[in-house]
């Protein structure tokens, strides 16, 4: 009978050890998936989605099936539109492949510069981008520019309200 009881009392342990470290695991995957809200290697979203879904394994916090189910397609929605928008809308600025490559590269170099070059970094980029693409033509390669700038702003900034909102269902799951 002892022996049946200590076994017990070790399974709970291991078990207030398991979710303890879920809940852990969340926090670290939800700090990732923020930073890759503006990191252009991380996927900040699904990374985000990810530790939700530690969170919804672990005692320590209560999250439904529903509430993960639709940060899932949340997060999935909003991975597609990051990569579509800011394609789109330097095409739609008269842009051409190069601009939304130089942005992204732009990005990544920024990245390596600091705040200020992750935010200069993909209109710079997309500049260089174009000019080379257009043979300096200034004019339309200032208006793709533009266009991949803003698009790379509105598809950060739905990234962050998404794993903002993901980290706030986190905090508020805890029982």
């Amino acid at each position: 009978m002892t022996r049946n009881v200590a076994h017990k009392a070790k399974l709970k342990y291991l078990e207030e050890v398991l979710d303890l470290l879920f809940s852990i695991i969340c926090g670290l995957l939800l700090f990732v998936g923020f930073l890759g809200t503006f990191v252009p290697i991380l996927p900040g979203a699904p990374l985000a989605f990810a530790g939700l879904v530690f969170a919804y394994f672990s005692d320590y916090n209560d999250i439904s099936l529903t509430l993960l189910i639709i940060t899932g397609v949340v997060a999935v929605v909003v991975s597609v539109l990051d990569n579509i928008l800011p394609v789109s809308m330097t095409k739609n600025a008269g842009g051409s492949k190069s601009a939304t490559v130089g942005s992204t590269i732009g990005l990544i170099v920024g990245f390596f510069i600091g705040p200020v070059g992750i935010i200069c970094g993909p209109f710079v980029g997309a500049l260089i981008g174009e000019m080379i693409h257009t043979n300096n033509n200034w004019s339309v390669s200032l208006k793709s520019a533009f266009g991949a700038f803003l698009g790379f702003l509105v598809g950060t900034g739905i990234k962050m309200i998404a794993v903002g909102w993901f980290i706030w269902i986190f905090v508020k799951s805890f029982v």
